[in-house]
């Protein structure tokens, strides 16, 4: 994509009411714009950061066994009436029609999933099985902030797992924890990213989050300094030592929660009869989990663990673009015109070598403020074609997570390793 047709635009300024790294650098860089509290529009940078890691959670959702599908986002009262959170949900949007039925804008997906499968499952030979959905979220969050780390529109992947024991679940669940971790691997964060306990509520003893270390984190998590789990805040008094290894010293820190998994058991397939007939003849219920990631809410983590002074540092899987291209302007028209035609050649190189390069030609632009941009916009290689380096036959190459720059030869230079 050529820079002087992207209609967003960069901004030397952050917004006053953001406090998070994240959202300053994602909102300055222009990858998404703030249209309400909680609520922001992806602008196509943004954008292509999403896709890319909607990709990377459905591949990895696929390589489990979950079945893609896409539910509503208007959810009839009577289903939320069945499990009694209608009234009990405190962030649940509701719409009430002057006729006919009134709706909630799903804030979660249990209350329509259990109905929806019920139609499909009769007997053991159907189960074990798993579904899930990438689609819009809706809560309404009393406390909106930090950018796309509380939101009160977002997108989420949620997945359901039905199975006929509690056996099978535990294998299913074990597989989707190794699932979350190479997700969190291909988006850049694993290494800070910790398996936490947390409480599970009236159906289990305990559930896990997935919490990513950063200082713009609301939560408190405790790390335990011999196996490395964590327990969060609000079990720790009952837990004084780690669940796993026994472990009694740990290391607090604060945290966001980039990830979460249950093991629900009978708590929703109960309310609706959710039951199957098992090998003896008898009536069953369904055995569930559950187990969600937000999009929106990880990709403002990763923008909050990777970033400097200057702007995001993407990595590379997720970045919005492979390249950033840059031809730099000369007051010599003559010196000019090399420039381009050499930038427009290497441009349409990279490209026909399978690149996703963004291409600065913008010639209203001066030199410091294609650099200051392109560290703002934090695509991992940056290219610089410029009057010095043509005198070379050369172009200038480096990295975004790196200060170091190199001069390659135009004859030699391998658009792939660039």
């Amino acid at each position: 994509m050529k820079q002087s047709n992207l209609f967003s635009k960069t901004r030397k300024e952050a917004p006053n009411d953001e406090a998070s790294a994240s959202a300053r650098f994602l909102i300055r860089g222009g990858f998404v714009e703030k249209i309400g509290a909680g609520i922001y529009a992806m602008l196509p940078l943004g954008l292509r950061v999403l896709n890319k890691i909607e990709k990377i959670i459905a591949q990895e959702m696929d390589a489990i066994g979950g079945q893609r599908i896409l539910m509503t986002a208007l959810m009839p009262k009577k289903n939320w009436e069945t499990t009694g959170r209608w009234s009990s949900l405190d962030v649940l949007f509701k719409i009430e029609r002057e006729k006919g039925e009134s709706y909630a804008l799903g804030a979660t997906h249990e209350e329509e999933v259990v109905p929806l499968v019920q139609k499909f499952v009769y007997s053991y030979k159907d189960l074990p099985f798993s579904v899930y959905q990438i689609q819009t979220k809706f809560r309404d969050e009393l406390r909106a902030k930090s950018g796309l780390l509380r939101l009160r529109e977002f997108s989420m992947k949620d997945l359901y797992s039905f199975h006929a024991d509690e056996a099978g679940l535990d294998v299913f669940y074990e597989k989707a924890k190794d699932a979350y971790f190479k997700v969190y691997e291909r988006t850049g964060i694993k290494d800070k990213t910790f398996l936490t306990f947390a409480s599970g509520g009236s159906f289990a003893k305990f559930s896990h989050e997935f919490q990513m270390i950063t200082d713009a984190g609301e939560d408190i998590i405790h790390i335990c300094k011999k196996c490395g789990l964590a327990i969060n805040k609000e079990i720790k008094e009952e837990y004084p030592v780690c669940p796993e290894c026994q472990c009694a010293e740990f290391e607090e820190k604060k945290a966001i929660e980039v990830g979460n998994i249950f093991k629900l058991k009978t708590k929703y397939s109960d309310p609706f009869n959710l039951q199957f007939t098992d090998k003896d003849g008898q009536k069953k219920l369904v055995i569930m989990g559950t187990y969600g990631i937000g999009l929106t809410r990880l990709m403002g983590a990763v923008a909050e663990a990777h970033h400097d002074e200057s702007g995001i540092i993407w990595p590379r899987e997720i970045a919005p673009f492979d390249v950033h291209l840059i031809a730099l302007n000369s007051t010599d028209e003559a010196v000019y015109g090399k420039v381009k035609n050499a930038a427009d050649k290497l441009y349409f190189d990279l490209q026909k070598a399978g690149l996703e390069v963004l291409y600065d030609d913008r010639a209203e632009k001066s030199a410091g403020e294609k650099f200051k941009d392109s560290d703002l916009l934090g695509i991992p290689s940056r290219i610089v074609v410029s009057e010095k380096t043509l005198q070379k036959d050369s172009v200038e190459q480096k990295n975004r997570n790196s200060k170091d720059q190199k001069l390659i030869l135009l004859s030699e230079a391998d658009p792939r390793n660039l």
